[in-house]
């Protein structure tokens, strides 16, 4: 039974939206998540998951879940150049209990989040599409339709969070996505293998003559390769192969040009079809005039090259959520009025702990992508192993935009 009317509606029920619809929910707001994709869904994801965010999925209630799935500490990281490589250990985080970070497949992780926001109250309408979200704050109005039987809906709510990440836009988003190709246009890719040879403990960065990215053991076993390829390098690679699907092109191009790839696929077995999804939009997306709350890649996407894409979803829904349950005595969090002023201090806090690393991540992604500039990379790593610590430092891998004792500590 679909409500009539909650207090907060949330499209998109990724890491994002999940985290957000269980800390309002705990706090006693009614709350609407809605989904268009059927759970459990494989993503084109690095799914690494930062130290910075194990407290914080502790206190939403999936800690002890995570502890027992992920796979193994990352302690190192790696950048890898053609046949060569630089090593270096990774910085540990503050928190004690969860000093170094984890990899879970979004299959796994987004499930997890899904069935604890159930468990706190939330009324999961999947799967649901979003036909149209009208309206201002305090008297939303969205039409859904269930992609199963295709029959209609309409929930009202007072206040909206867009939590669609990058490829589930709504319909008023649709258009402007649709811009002019350009030839340095990136591409992401993902594949799971089997048996790989990577070292456990271990997160390799790959720098591509026209790409980037990265390999990471996860859950069950699962080595995950993700990478992102412009435009031109991806027409190149289809023109050499004709008749070759662009996933096993690319595998075959990182293979290829990355011995350390090479030798950790050697004997493995590719577990289902290669992902991909493009073009990639780095950038911030909030903006002055909105008049609904964006969270995780709605608000804002950096370059996949740090692995920042968890910790920006997660750690947004909390900032967000902290305002708006802050607030103070006598003054309602749901009304027009102070879900504008919620939003004036949302835009500013989010843009001074998420912009510096997406511009970290934008310097870093173009230096990897450029032979010249990836020789260097690896040239001051090899000489100062420490900067790879430092960058995890610099990138937000070892602190939360948020305190999650403050989440964990309001009532459940």
């Amino acid at each position: 039974m679909i409500p009539e009317q909650v207090d907060a509606l949330i499209v998109g029920a990724g890491p994002a939206g999940s985290a957000a619809a269980i800390l309002l929910a705990r706090a006693g707001w009614s709350v609407a998540l809605i989904e268009r994709q059927r759970f459990p869904r494989r993503k084109v994801c690095g799914e690494c998951i930062a130290a910075s965010n194990l407290p914080l999925l502790a206190a939403l209630g999936i800690g002890a879940a995570l502890e027992r799935l992920a796979g193994p500490e990352l302690r190192e990281a790696a950048l890898l150049d053609g046949a060569h490589e630089a090593v270096g250990a990774l910085a540990a985080a503050p928190d004690e209990r969860f000093p170094w970070g984890r990899a879970l497949g979004r299959e796994t992780l987004d499930t997890l989040l899904l069935e604890q926001a159930r468990a706190e109250g939330v009324q999961v309408l999947q799967p649901w599409s979003v036909e149209a979200l009208a309206g201002a704050p305090g008297q939303w109005r969205c039409a859904l339709r269930s992609v199963d039987d295709q029959s209609p809906a309409t929930l009202r709510a007072q206040l909206a969070v867009v939590a669609n990440g990058s490829w589930e836009l709504l319909p008023a988003q649709r258009e402007r996505r649709r811009g002019v190709r350009g030839a340095g246009d990136l591409f992401a890719f993902k594949a799971n293998f089997l048996h790989a040879g990577l070292q456990a403990g271990r997160l390799p960065v790959l720098c591509l003559d026209g790409g980037y990215g990265g390999m990471v053991l996860a859950d069950g076993g699962v080595t995950t390769l993700a990478c992102c390829v412009r435009r031109d390098r991806l027409d190149a690679l289809r023109a050499a192969m004709p008749g070759v699907r662009a996933g096993d092109a690319v595998e075959a191009w990182l293979r290829g040009a990355c011995t350390g790839v090479d030798r950790a696929l050697h004997g493995a077995r590719r577990d289902g079809p290669w992902l991909a999804v493009g073009p990639i939009d780095p950038g911030i997306r909030l903006r002055r005039d909105d008049t609904h709350f964006r969270i995780g890649n709605a608000a804002g996407e950096a370059h996949p090259i740090l692995g920042e894409g968890m910790s920006m979803a997660l750690q947004s829904a909390a900032l967000l959520c902290t305002l708006l349950l802050d607030a103070p005595p006598g003054t309602s969090a749901r009304s027009a009025a102070w879900q504008r002023e919620v939003s004036r201090r949302y835009a500013g806090q989010w843009r001074r702990q998420f912009a510096p690393r997406l511009r970290l991540a934008a310097v870093f992604a173009h230096a990897a992508m450029r032979p010249a500039s990836s020789a260097v990379l690896l040239a001051l790593v090899r000489a100062y192993p420490s900067l790879l610590a430092r960058g995890a430092r610099w990138g937000g891998k070892t602190r939360c935009a948020v305190d999650p004792g403050v989440l964990a500590a309001r009532p459940a």
